[in-house]
């Protein structure tokens, strides 16, 4: 798991997937606003002139020399929602990055945001 501290350290590294396939390049970590903890990472695939930025769950990932390793397989990721590289992902869209991956959605009693980019 990649722990708060570390978010920063990771960003650029590459990310792959269980067999070790690259998805892509971290480029962010976002937490969830209920327990602070990391939650979803942003993803940079593509070709360089058709970049974006894919959504992936972090909460079991693995932390090596120049990589970090998600529970998912990359066909699964690479098919995820995404957004532009300089894109900001509506409040609305969240619960369809959670579904795609078979996960629980609920936002905050309030009703915000379960996640925030850090």
């Amino acid at each position: 798991m990649i722990h708060p501290a570390d978010i920063r350290e990771w960003r650029g590294h590459d990310v792959i997937d269980p067999k070790g396939h690259k998805i892509g390049e971290l480029e962010a970590v976002y937490v969830d606003t209920t327990s602070d903890e990391p939650a979803m990472a942003t993803v940079r695939t593509g070709l360089p002139s058709r970049r974006r930025l894919v959504f992936v769950p972090i909460d079991t990932a693995v932390v090596g020399p120049g990589y970090v390793r998600v529970a998912h397989a990359r066909n699964l990721v690479k098919n995820a929602p995404a957004i532009d590289t300089d894109g900001v992902l509506p409040a609305e869209e969240e619960e369809t990055v959670f579904h795609h991956y078979d996960l629980a959605y609920r936002p905050g009693s309030g009703g915000e945001r379960r996640l925030a980019r850090r």
